[in-house]
């Protein structure tokens, strides 16, 4: 008989220090798909289990996929639907052999902070403990307990930029297979360190602290018990208790091995933290020295007002600097408008628009700037991405519009979307390689767009809910000490979450861990 698979997904990353709650509608505009409709899915994470599941001629239990451009907390009706819809797909499909959800890990929802652990429990206690169950997560992930305990086995992207949605979906059901097939016994272990950084060094390639930890994760897969290995550099802009980055560990009925090698890779993170830190730049002083600068582009970070993060988009803090310096060549500026764009299409291509621009969806980290120019190109903001984690699918600007102020050309959006290339960019026509200046609202992903040909790459220091280092984020929930505002640490060690092992003689299942709770504990 060919296994029963249920799949499912809420995906999303949440930010506490915006005012935009993300709604329903959010997710119909990035993914929503329902049943049927799921197994038409040939990229992402989803995409990934899929394949894996067919060439096992499985049969596919499909629930809900919904994902949306990362904002603020998810709003508690949006949550509740998505995950009654998700859990009444699941009990009318019982009984099912096992579980796949692809999650992001820093979701949040104004009824449940740790969203994914709320959905795993509600998972795991419809379908009891005999059903196993796999998630993939971001390697940006805020993993709790909770997440811990209700799930067979965590597996996190390994890539960033995230180039591995797909593969890791792949892995994640191929895990699953082992563990019904009885291949494995997996027992899991994560061990976190109180640092908290922006993803400005932490890309997975080439040398960097972050690149440096995963490799390391990575070289124990496959040796001895060693299943899997994750390593987590944590979504910093959600505001909750015991938050941290590390490793987490899968072995094969080895719990003291996981332990063991998720501290180490914790270790190692902690011994990294300090490269993990910015160097920033005021814009002025940015642009002053990139006039000095022969060619362009000379990337301008606005990481602060990154839509990936969960703000909205509409800074004009870096585009005030430019005019005030009045630059003459050529720069490339996004902003999200929804009012602007509105006038823009409202009186064509090639007439004038005199208006306030920007800081008009999240109005707590600046003003609008009044700027007059000439409106060079319309559309409807629909553009393909070109990878990552919605790889093939369709983005949505909504109304958007160019808007060309002297020598800078502001792209002007109605909704905030994800940054992967510079797909938003292309769609209306504008040339990063043609500009002195490029204003890039992300951490890391403008390497991968510019990074061949830029000459230049200046982090700024500008207000927002998505800042380039943590030094100066008001958080309430979240507990010190932690890096950066603790250098250091006295005695400090990571703290040591376990999985709960559910199949097995109980005198197999290690002390305490019967009840279905699971330790936590300072080693």
């Amino acid at each position: 008989m060919p296994h029963r698979i249920a799949i499912g997904s809420i995906f999303t990353e949440c930010n506490h220090f915006c005012g935009q709650p993300l709604t329903l509608q959010d997710f119909v505009r990035t993914e929503l798909r329902r049943g049927a409709d799921v197994l038409t899915q040939t990229g992402g994470t989803v995409g990934g289990m899929l394949s894996v599941l067919r060439e096992a001629s499985s049969e596919v239990v499909p629930l809900i996929v919904a994902s949306a451009c990362p904002g603020g907390t998810v709003a508690t009706d949006c949550y509740l639907q998505l995950k009654t819809e998700l859990l009444e797909r699941l009990r009318d499909a019982l009984p099912v052999s096992g579980i796949l959800l692809s999650l992001h890990g820093a979701a949040t929802a104004e009824n449940a902070d740790d969203l994914e652990g709320d959905l795993l429990e509600a998972v795991r206690s419809l379908v009891g403990d005999a059903v196993p169950i796999v998630a993939t997560l971001d390697l940006h992930a805020h993993v709790t307990e909770r997440m811990v305990v209700n799930a067979d086995a965590l597996l996190a992207w390994e890539t960033y930029p995230h180039r591995d949605a797909c593969t890791t979906g792949e892995r994640g059901a191929r895990m699953l297979f082992n563990i019904l097939k009885g291949r494995c016994r997996p027992t899991m272990a994560l061990a976190k360190v109180p640092v908290m950084v922006t993803a400005i060094h932490g890309g997975t390639e080439g040398a960097g602290p972050f690149a440096d930890c995963m490799r390391m994760a990575k070289s124990h897969e496959g040796r001895g018990s060693v299943l899997s290995t994750s390593v987590f550099l944590v979504h910093p802009y959600i505001d909750l208790p015991d938050m941290g980055g590390g490793g987490l560990v899968i072995c094969d009925n080895d719990m003291e091995g996981a332990v063991r090698l998720a501290e180490q890779i914790a270790n190692l993170y902690w011994s990294r933290r300090t490269e993990l830190e910015p160097v920033l730049y005021a814009p002025d002083v940015a642009i002053r020295e990139g006039l000095q600068i022969t060619g362009g582009p000379i990337l301008l970070v606005e990481a602060a007002d990154c839509c990936g993060g969960g703000a909205s988009g509409d800074s004009v803090a870096t585009l005030k600097q430019l005019l005030a310096a009045n630059v003459d060549q050529t720069a490339l500026v996004p902003v999200v408008d929804p009012e602007c764009a509105a006038i823009c299409h409202a009186v064509g291509v090639g007439r004038r628009v005199s208006w306030s621009l920007g800081h008009k969806i999240d109005r707590r980290w600046g003003t609008p700037v009044a700027v007059e120019g000439e409106v060079i190109h319309l559309s409807d903001g629909r553009f393909r991405y070109s990878g990552g984690i919605w790889n093939g699918q369709h983005g949505d600007m909504g109304p958007t519009a160019v808007l060309r102020i002297g020598s800078i050309d502001v792209l002007i959006a109605s909704h905030a979307t994800y940054d992967w290339n510079d797909e938003q960019f292309q769609s209306v026509g504008l040339s990063a390689r043609d500009a002195k200046f490029v204003v890039v609202k992300n951490p890391m992903n403008y390497n991968m767009a510019y990074g061949l040909f830029a000459q230049a790459i200046f982090v700024l220091d500008t207000p927002g809910p998505t800042p380039a280092t943590l030094r100066n984020l008001q958080f309430r929930k979240l507990q010190r000490p932690y890096f950066p505002l603790d250098q250091d640490v006295p005695g400090m060690t990571p703290t040591v979450y376990r999985s709960v092992i559910r199949r097995g003689s109980p005198t197999e299942q290690l002390s305490g861990e019967k009840s279905g709770r699971i330790s936590k504990q300072k080693e």
